[in-house]
């Protein structure tokens, strides 16, 4: 279902995102004022070693005010790359890993109320130490990361019990504790299609945007 769109409006540019105004005619025919954030898309990736031990980060999120604990992750923000690269390319960056079995576990919407952001989450096994990308520098937030092993059962106990809340480690380890007993059978090629970003384009040139 897609509702037409009668004016689109820039209200806001960011580094990262942007906040845009829609007037948006419901199938009534009323017209709705929806600010929503335009956002690149990410990919993030559970990390499995032999021992079923997650590999994970800490990352301070300034709108939170916290250090979350997170799985390596990263916005699709480069033209046409392809997203298993992206998602290989987060792992060697953020934890040093390459990964030779990547599976879909789960796509997502963070906040689809408010955002555009849409996420695919890999299940990522079979792990072999690399090298930082060429030319990759760490700053900001990540120069400040560590790298942090669980189990993937305790990743999910902490989950219940409200500990760990980033929304990519809690959709990504309980879609992985659940096709864990399936022994991952269940589970989608890295190359599966993605709808949410086929249609992204789609939704973006609906209405021109005026500044």
């Amino acid at each position: 279902m897609a509702w037409p769109v009668a004016s689109r409006r820039l209200v806001g540019e960011g580094a990262v995102f942007d906040l845009v105004r829609d007037q948006v005619v419901d199938p009534g025919g009323a017209e709705l004022r929806r600010e929503w954030i335009r956002h690149p898309g990410a990919v993030g990736v559970i990390v499995l070693d032999q021992d079923d031990r997650v590999v994970l980060v800490r990352q301070y999120r300034h709108p939170s005010g916290l250090r979350l604990v997170e799985p390596p992750a990263g916005l699709l923000d480069l033209d046409g790359e392809d997203h298993v690269v992206a998602a290989q390319r987060e792992l060697a960056e953020e934890v040093g890993l390459a990964a030779a079995d990547w599976r879909v576990l789960v796509d997502m919407f963070t906040s689809p109320g408010a955002s555009q952001e849409s996420v695919r989450i890999y299940l990522a096994r079979g792990l072999s130490a690399v090298d930082r990308p060429e030319g990759f520098v760490a700053e900001g937030e990540e120069a400040e990361m560590d790298i942090v092993l669980a189990t993937l059962d305790d990743v999910v106990t902490a989950v219940l019990e409200g500990r760990l809340q980033n929304p990519v480690l809690v959709a990504g380890a309980m879609a992985a504790a659940a096709s864990r007993p399936r022994g991952w059978e269940n589970l989608r090629p890295a190359d599966a299609p993605w709808p949410a970003r086929l249609l992204r384009a789609e939704f973006l040139a609906r209405a021109p945007m005026d500044r």
